[in-house]
């Protein structure tokens, strides 16, 4: 049982030194990670419709 007590109270202190985002950090991140998505999809959704028109060119239907 002490070592289970010992345990929790690292785990206390490790979680004690952790820095967690603000709010507008977090807004920052997503509104990021959201632009940066939409970008890609759309590039690939422009490269699937190039491939696709010339795909369907050289099989001639």
């Amino acid at each position: 049982m002490g070592k289970l007590t010992t345990y929790f109270a690292h785990v206390k202190e490790e979680i004690q030194k952790v820095i967690f985002p603000t709010k507008i950090q977090v807004r920052q991140a997503f509104f990021a990670v959201f632009i940066v998505v939409t970008v890609i999809s759309i590039f690939l959704a422009l490269v699937d419709l190039l491939m696709s028109s010339l795909v369907s060119a050289a099989v001639g239907a």
